[in-house]
Protein backbone atom coordinates (compact mmCIF):
# COMPACT_ATOMS: atom_id res chain seq x y z
CA UNK A 1 0.00 0.00 0.00
CA UNK A 2 1.56 3.33 -1.22
CA UNK A 3 1.78 6.35 1.43
CA UNK A 4 -1.93 8.11 2.12
CA UNK A 5 -2.43 10.97 -0.90
CA UNK A 6 -5.60 13.14 -1.95
CA UNK A 7 -5.77 10.27 -4.97
CA UNK A 8 -5.12 7.36 -3.37
CA UNK A 9 -7.28 5.33 -0.61
CA UNK A 10 -10.99 6.39 -1.41
CA UNK A 11 -13.09 3.90 -1.02
CA UNK A 12 -17.26 3.09 -1.31
CA UNK A 13 -18.50 1.72 1.92
CA UNK A 14 -21.99 0.37 1.21
CA UNK A 15 -23.15 0.58 5.00
CA UNK A 16 -22.48 4.53 6.13
CA UNK A 17 -22.99 5.41 2.30
CA UNK A 18 -26.88 4.17 2.86
CA UNK A 19 -26.75 5.25 6.01
CA UNK A 20 -26.34 8.98 5.14
CA UNK A 21 -28.38 8.58 1.90
CA UNK A 22 -31.51 7.49 4.32
CA UNK A 23 -30.96 10.47 6.88
CA UNK A 24 -30.37 13.17 4.43
CA UNK A 25 -33.25 11.89 2.56
CA UNK A 26 -35.36 12.43 5.39
CA UNK A 27 -34.27 15.65 6.62
CA UNK A 28 -34.51 17.14 3.23
CA UNK A 29 -38.24 15.49 2.84
CA UNK A 30 -39.16 17.14 6.42
CA UNK A 31 -37.88 20.92 5.22
CA UNK A 32 -39.91 20.12 2.08
CA UNK A 33 -42.95 19.54 3.90
CA UNK A 34 -42.52 22.62 5.93
CA UNK A 35 -42.17 24.67 2.61
CA UNK A 36 -44.70 23.31 1.14
CA UNK A 37 -47.33 24.62 4.18
CA UNK A 38 -45.35 28.01 4.51
CA UNK A 39 -43.56 27.57 7.73
CA UNK A 40 -39.62 28.58 7.39
CA UNK A 41 -37.19 26.43 7.92
CA UNK A 42 -33.26 28.42 8.24
CA UNK A 43 -31.04 27.51 5.25
CA UNK A 44 -28.30 27.60 7.89
CA UNK A 45 -29.67 24.65 9.72
CA UNK A 46 -30.11 22.34 6.85
CA UNK A 47 -26.53 22.99 5.33
CA UNK A 48 -25.30 22.28 9.01
CA UNK A 49 -27.03 19.48 9.34
CA UNK A 50 -26.75 17.76 5.71
CA UNK A 51 -23.67 19.57 4.64
CA UNK A 52 -21.56 19.71 7.29
CA UNK A 53 -22.63 17.25 9.91
CA UNK A 54 -23.53 13.85 7.37
CA UNK A 55 -21.22 15.24 4.56
CA UNK A 56 -18.02 14.77 7.78
CA UNK A 57 -19.29 11.27 8.14
CA UNK A 58 -19.32 10.65 4.60
CA UNK A 59 -15.66 12.06 4.63
CA UNK A 60 -14.43 10.10 7.55
CA UNK A 61 -15.99 6.57 6.09
CA UNK A 62 -15.07 7.15 2.64
CA UNK A 63 -12.24 9.15 1.70
CA UNK A 64 -8.60 8.39 2.11
CA UNK A 65 -9.39 8.54 5.94
CA UNK A 66 -11.10 6.04 5.61
CA UNK A 67 -9.10 3.89 2.87
CA UNK A 68 -6.46 4.00 5.33
CA UNK A 69 -8.03 4.40 9.23
CA UNK A 70 -6.69 0.51 9.82
CA UNK A 71 -3.15 1.40 8.08
CA UNK A 72 -2.17 4.38 10.33
CA UNK A 73 -3.34 5.03 14.19
CA UNK A 74 -2.91 8.81 13.22
CA UNK A 75 -5.51 8.66 10.38
CA UNK A 76 -7.95 6.76 12.97
CA UNK A 77 -7.50 9.22 15.29
CA UNK A 78 -8.84 11.83 12.56
CA UNK A 79 -11.60 9.50 11.82
CA UNK A 80 -12.28 9.21 15.75
CA UNK A 81 -12.34 12.95 16.16
CA UNK A 82 -14.49 13.63 13.12
CA UNK A 83 -16.66 10.92 14.09
CA UNK A 84 -17.31 11.76 18.00
CA UNK A 85 -16.98 15.76 18.01
CA UNK A 86 -17.44 17.07 14.78
CA UNK A 87 -20.00 15.57 13.29
CA UNK A 88 -22.40 15.35 16.10
CA UNK A 89 -21.99 19.09 16.83
CA UNK A 90 -22.90 20.12 13.53
CA UNK A 91 -25.54 17.68 13.37
CA UNK A 92 -27.16 19.51 16.76
CA UNK A 93 -27.19 22.39 14.86
CA UNK A 94 -29.60 21.34 12.19
CA UNK A 95 -31.72 20.68 14.89
CA UNK A 96 -32.99 17.63 13.40
CA UNK A 97 -35.33 16.41 16.60
CA UNK A 98 -37.69 19.40 16.02
CA UNK A 99 -37.73 19.38 12.69
CA UNK A 100 -39.06 15.34 12.63
CA UNK A 101 -41.62 16.85 15.76
CA UNK A 102 -42.74 19.41 13.21
CA UNK A 103 -43.49 17.48 10.01
CA UNK A 104 -44.16 13.63 11.40
CA UNK A 105 -47.62 12.34 11.08
CA UNK A 106 -49.60 11.81 14.66
CA UNK A 107 -48.28 8.05 15.19
CA UNK A 108 -44.63 8.08 14.30
CA UNK A 109 -44.27 11.57 16.01
CA UNK A 110 -46.00 9.78 19.18
CA UNK A 111 -43.17 7.01 19.14
CA UNK A 112 -40.40 9.51 18.61
CA UNK A 113 -41.97 11.87 21.66
CA UNK A 114 -42.06 8.27 24.05
CA UNK A 115 -38.52 7.52 22.78
CA UNK A 116 -37.43 11.33 24.01
CA UNK A 117 -39.55 10.80 27.37
CA UNK A 118 -38.37 7.03 27.92
CA UNK A 119 -36.70 5.94 31.15
CA UNK A 120 -33.67 5.00 28.85
CA UNK A 121 -33.00 8.34 27.18
CA UNK A 122 -32.87 9.98 30.89
CA UNK A 123 -30.58 7.86 31.73
CA UNK A 124 -28.37 7.95 28.81
CA UNK A 125 -28.63 11.74 28.52
CA UNK A 126 -28.03 12.31 32.42
CA UNK A 127 -25.17 14.75 32.02
CA UNK A 128 -22.76 13.02 34.56
CA UNK A 129 -23.74 9.34 32.75
CA UNK A 130 -23.22 11.29 29.24
CA UNK A 131 -20.43 12.66 30.10
CA UNK A 132 -18.49 9.74 31.36
CA UNK A 133 -18.93 7.59 28.11
CA UNK A 134 -17.80 9.97 26.31
CA UNK A 135 -14.59 10.73 28.08
CA UNK A 136 -13.86 7.18 29.17
CA UNK A 137 -14.81 5.00 26.36
CA UNK A 138 -11.58 6.00 24.40
CA UNK A 139 -9.52 4.87 27.34
CA UNK A 140 -11.45 1.98 27.02
CA UNK A 141 -11.03 1.75 23.04
CA UNK A 142 -7.21 1.93 23.26
CA UNK A 143 -5.97 -0.04 26.19
CA UNK A 144 -8.06 -3.02 26.00
CA UNK A 145 -8.97 -5.79 23.61
CA UNK A 146 -11.25 -3.63 21.61
CA UNK A 147 -9.35 -1.61 19.37
CA UNK A 148 -7.84 -4.76 17.92
CA UNK A 149 -10.70 -6.23 17.01
CA UNK A 150 -12.33 -3.74 15.05
CA UNK A 151 -9.15 -3.74 12.57
CA UNK A 152 -9.61 -7.02 11.46
CA UNK A 153 -13.51 -7.58 11.70
CA UNK A 154 -15.29 -5.13 9.06
CA UNK A 155 -18.71 -5.64 11.38
CA UNK A 156 -16.75 -4.42 14.32
CA UNK A 157 -15.09 -1.74 12.50
CA UNK A 158 -18.59 -0.03 11.47
CA UNK A 159 -19.73 -0.67 14.50
CA UNK A 160 -17.17 1.31 16.21
CA UNK A 161 -17.81 4.37 13.48
CA UNK A 162 -21.40 4.18 14.72
CA UNK A 163 -20.32 4.05 18.45
CA UNK A 164 -18.02 7.49 17.77
CA UNK A 165 -20.89 9.30 16.09
CA UNK A 166 -23.87 8.08 18.71
CA UNK A 167 -21.40 9.15 21.86
CA UNK A 168 -21.08 12.04 20.40
CA UNK A 169 -24.37 12.90 19.99
CA UNK A 170 -25.52 12.01 22.97
CA UNK A 171 -22.82 14.12 24.94
CA UNK A 172 -23.05 17.26 22.44
CA UNK A 173 -26.66 17.29 21.58
CA UNK A 174 -28.34 18.71 25.30
CA UNK A 175 -25.37 21.26 25.35
CA UNK A 176 -26.34 22.21 22.03
CA UNK A 177 -29.89 22.68 23.29
CA UNK A 178 -31.35 23.52 20.18
CA UNK A 179 -33.44 20.61 20.27
CA UNK A 180 -35.91 19.46 23.02
CA UNK A 181 -33.94 16.27 23.96
CA UNK A 182 -33.53 15.30 27.20
CA UNK A 183 -30.30 16.05 29.64
CA UNK A 184 -30.86 19.56 28.85
CA UNK A 185 -29.18 21.90 31.29
CA UNK A 186 -28.35 25.43 32.03
CA UNK A 187 -25.73 27.07 30.23
CA UNK A 188 -23.25 27.86 33.21
CA UNK A 189 -23.21 23.67 33.61
CA UNK A 190 -22.80 23.89 29.56
CA UNK A 191 -19.60 25.89 29.83
CA UNK A 192 -18.67 23.72 32.63
CA UNK A 193 -18.87 20.04 31.07
CA UNK A 194 -16.66 21.06 28.17
CA UNK A 195 -14.29 22.72 30.38
CA UNK A 196 -13.77 19.24 32.00
CA UNK A 197 -13.83 17.65 28.57
CA UNK A 198 -10.42 19.01 27.61
CA UNK A 199 -7.99 17.48 30.28
CA UNK A 200 -9.28 14.08 29.16
CA UNK A 201 -8.71 14.43 26.17
CA UNK A 202 -5.11 16.52 26.86
CA UNK A 203 -3.97 13.52 29.00
CA UNK A 204 -5.06 10.78 26.94
CA UNK A 205 -2.71 12.34 23.72
CA UNK A 206 -0.27 12.76 26.04
CA UNK A 207 0.23 9.43 27.51
CA UNK A 208 -0.03 7.99 23.75
CA UNK A 209 2.73 10.20 22.89
CA UNK A 210 4.67 8.82 25.51
CA UNK A 211 3.99 5.14 25.31
CA UNK A 212 6.91 2.71 24.95
CA UNK A 213 4.54 -0.42 24.34
CA UNK A 214 2.63 0.22 20.59
CA UNK A 215 -1.25 -0.44 20.55
CA UNK A 216 -2.44 -2.89 18.69
CA UNK A 217 1.12 -3.82 18.02
CA UNK A 218 0.39 -7.16 16.38
CA UNK A 219 -1.56 -5.58 13.45
CA UNK A 220 0.36 -2.62 12.71
CA UNK A 221 3.83 -4.51 12.75
CA UNK A 222 2.57 -7.24 10.92
CA UNK A 223 1.69 -4.31 7.90
CA UNK A 224 5.00 -4.20 7.33
CA UNK A 225 5.16 -0.69 5.65
CA UNK A 226 8.32 0.59 4.83
CA UNK A 227 6.75 4.33 4.65
CA UNK A 228 5.63 4.36 8.18
CA UNK A 229 7.53 3.84 12.06
CA UNK A 230 4.00 2.75 14.03
CA UNK A 231 5.86 4.29 17.27
CA UNK A 232 6.03 7.54 15.43
CA UNK A 233 2.90 7.25 13.89
CA UNK A 234 1.50 6.79 17.08
CA UNK A 235 2.85 9.36 18.91
CA UNK A 236 1.38 11.43 16.15
CA UNK A 237 -2.15 10.02 16.78
CA UNK A 238 -1.39 10.93 20.14
CA UNK A 239 -0.75 15.06 19.33
CA UNK A 240 -4.15 14.65 16.76
CA UNK A 241 -5.90 13.67 19.80
CA UNK A 242 -4.66 16.44 22.21
CA UNK A 243 -4.57 19.08 19.58
CA UNK A 244 -7.75 18.38 17.90
CA UNK A 245 -10.00 17.85 20.81
CA UNK A 246 -8.61 21.06 22.65
CA UNK A 247 -9.43 23.03 19.39
CA UNK A 248 -12.73 21.43 18.71
CA UNK A 249 -13.50 21.87 23.01
CA UNK A 250 -12.56 25.74 23.18
CA UNK A 251 -14.58 26.79 19.60
CA UNK A 252 -17.55 24.73 20.64
CA UNK A 253 -17.17 26.44 24.41
CA UNK A 254 -17.21 29.70 22.43
CA UNK A 255 -20.40 28.70 20.77
CA UNK A 256 -21.97 27.98 23.96
CA UNK A 257 -20.78 31.37 25.18
CA UNK A 258 -22.34 33.19 21.97
CA UNK A 259 -25.49 31.35 22.43
CA UNK A 260 -25.57 32.58 26.51
CA UNK A 261 -24.99 36.44 25.70
CA UNK A 262 -27.99 35.75 23.18
CA UNK A 263 -30.14 33.95 25.15
CA UNK A 264 -29.41 36.77 27.84
CA UNK A 265 -30.46 39.41 25.30
CA UNK A 266 -33.80 37.63 24.58
CA UNK A 267 -34.29 37.44 27.89
CA UNK A 268 -33.86 41.05 29.03
CA UNK A 269 -35.73 42.02 25.86
CA UNK A 270 -38.71 39.69 27.65
CA UNK A 271 -38.23 41.49 30.94
CA UNK A 272 -38.53 44.93 29.75
CA UNK A 273 -41.14 44.67 27.46
CA UNK A 274 -42.90 43.13 31.04
CA UNK A 275 -42.04 45.88 32.94
CA UNK A 276 -43.39 48.49 30.19
CA UNK A 277 -46.73 46.45 29.96
CA UNK A 278 -47.30 46.40 33.80
CA UNK A 279 -45.74 50.52 33.68
CA UNK A 280 -48.48 50.95 31.25
CA UNK A 281 -51.38 49.75 33.20
CA UNK A 282 -50.38 51.47 35.91
CA UNK A 283 -50.76 54.91 34.24
CA UNK A 284 -53.74 53.31 33.06
CA UNK A 285 -55.15 53.17 36.54
CA UNK A 286 -53.91 56.00 37.48
CA UNK A 287 -55.60 58.12 34.82
CA UNK A 288 -58.86 56.00 34.85
CA UNK A 289 -58.93 56.85 38.83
Amino acid sequence: MPPPSLTSGWVFDPIPAAAILAVATFYLYGVLVLRRRGDRWPVARTISFVVLGLGSIAVATMSPIAGYDTTLLSMHMVQHMILSMVAPVCMALGAPVTLALRTLTRTPRGWLLAVLHSRVAAVLSFPVVAFTLYVLSPWALYFTSWYPATLESDYLHNVLHLHFVAVGCLFFWPLVGVDPVPGRVGFPFRLLTIFLTLPFHAFLGVTMMGMTSLIAAEHYRSLDLAWVDPVADQERAGAILWGSGDVIGLLFFGVLFVQWVRASQREAAREDRRLDLLEARARGERSGG
